[in-house]
């Protein structure tokens, strides 16, 4: 099937990329206010924080949940920056959505699931509100089309795809394989759909991010979601592949255009 696709309206100084930004997860207030009063000094108009966080292991930090919404509705009051966060059940759905979160994406993880992707997308019915839809954690573009097939037979028109790498067994330079190949073909199939890369998850580290938009850029990527923290060496998840706003605005303004 084809996807009805409308376009994403999402503020940007530039027609590419679009940049989403922000810490990994929302760890505290204090780190959510910060993190998001330097961005949006050096110019973002979209932040991104985890909430709700799909650990692959127990016991690790997996979100503050619901108590973080309301830091977030704080960040787009003080800055006006729009917010955007990761949703994995109906709940999320409908609890992000009580607090106005702007922006959902789903997760590699669910994306690789066709019940909980239904299950998002009937939550989704009769709202209008840009869904980001990650690549499944296993190199299948298939399922990867019908996740994004199913938001948008629920409704969804203003869709986008995250290429956000494989995983592999053999992990050598990067924490998840690019295979560039894929998100081609994606684009190939469907010309008119937004793909934003996510050098974040790709690299795993944060002297990989730069190489990797620019990589996203030069392919006509449309977009880059990008991990960013105040202070990233103390993050609570994924500390390595997170970059400073400092660091982030000076690989933006490095990116040759295409």
């Amino acid at each position: 099937m084809e996807l009805e696709l409308k376009p994403l309206n999402l503020p940007s100084d530039n027609e590419r990329p679009i940049v989403i930004a922000g810490p990994c997860s929302a760890e505290t207030e204090e780190q959510v206010m910060e993190t998001a009063r330097q961005l949006a000094k050096l110019g973002c108009h979209i932040f991104r924080a985890g909430v709700w966080k799909p650990r692959t292991k127990p016991g690790g930090f997996e979100g503050n949940g619901e108590v973080a919404l309301p830091w977030m509705q704080e960040v787009k009051k003080e800055t006006g920056m729009l917010t955007a966060t990761e949703v994995a059940t109906p709940e999320h759905v409908e609890i992000a959505l009580k607090y106005g979160i702007d922006v959902l994406w789903v997760g590699a993880r669910t994306t690789a699931n066709p019940f909980a992707m239904q299950a998002l997308a009937d939550s989704l019915k009769g709202v209008d509100v840009p869904v980001f839809v990650k690549n499944p954690v296993n190199p299948d573009l298939e399922l990867w089309i019908g996740a994004m097939e199913r938001i948008n037979q629920a409704g969804i028109k203003r869709l986008a795809a995250i290429h956000r790498g494989f995983s592999s067994y053999d992990k050598k330079i990067y924490r998840n394989m690019p295979m560039w190949q894929i998100p081609i073909e994606l684009r190939r199939r469907i010309p008119e759909l937004p793909i934003i890369c996510d050098p974040s998850h790709i690299g795993g580290r944060r002297e990989l991010i730069a190489p990797l938009c620019q990589q996203a850029m030069d392919l006509g990527f449309d977009g880059l979601i990008v991990e960013s923290h105040c202070s990233p060496d103390n993050a609570w998840s994924d500390a390595k592949q997170q970059v400073t706003p400092d660091v982030l605005d000076y690989i933006l303004l490095s990116l040759i255009h295409i």
